[in-house]
């Protein structure tokens, strides 16, 4: 493991990145490397924005965003740096349930080093998530509207009254296909029995 990080310096950084030195041992910083140890509802619990109290968020948004003015964000970029700073709760939590013996000071230490590394990476995890989802309420929408559609029309054809009122209207349809046809035919027997020629305009000439 040592000479693949000595030969490939991007995955160092990004080693460097996920993690910490405290106390002689490596914590991870990246909450997704201890998916091994979730449980379903765990990972469900991470992945999905939206999981925790939007006041829990508010409250916190200045400790992980001091230099931001929330209020002057458009409502898409305070989504994402919202869902930014769910991602950071979420991730202490993990953090401190997998090493319980962390002291306050290595805490602090521990999230000043997140607030630097990890907060465009939980930007783009939370915007790619958040299109993720756009992208399945559409198409659910789009799911629902068809279905809605075709149960009207169901109901619609199944009302009596609408049968009564189709009934004659079909019967009309039919009798204008079947003229047209049967004039269609006539025109068509026109057009192949040609009255025969006159036999002098065949002779050729002289």
């Amino acid at each position: 493991m040592g000479a693949q990080l000595q030969q490939d310096p991007q995955l160092q950084r990004r080693l460097q990145q996920d993690s910490i030195e405290i106390g002689g041992r490596t914590v991870y910083l990246n909450p997704f490397l201890y998916w091994r140890r979730f449980d379903a509802n765990t990972d469900r619990w991470l992945r999905e924005p939206g999981q925790l109290d939007e006041d829990q968020i508010q409250t916190n948004r200045r400790r992980f965003y001091p230099e931001v003015a929330f209020d002057a964000l458009s409502d898409q970029d305070r989504q994402i740096k919202d869902g930014a700073v769910e991602m950071f709760l979420k991730s202490l939590d993990l953090i401190t349930t997998f090493n319980p013996d962390l002291t306050p000071g290595q805490l602090l230490e521990l999230e000043r080093k997140m607030a630097v590394t990890k907060k465009k990476a939980f930007e783009r995890w939370v915007a790619r998530s958040l299109h993720r989802r756009d992208l399945a309420q559409k198409a659910e929408k789009r799911r629902f509207s068809r279905e809605r559609w075709r149960r009207e029309w169901q109901e619609w054809l199944a009302d009596p009254v609408t049968r009564k009122a189709l009934l004659p209207l079909s019967a009309l349809v039919a009798v204008a296909a079947l003229g047209g046809w049967v004039l269609g035919s006539q025109e068509f027997c026109r057009q192949v029995l040609l009255p025969p020629g006159n036999p002098a305009s065949l002779t050729p000439g002289r």
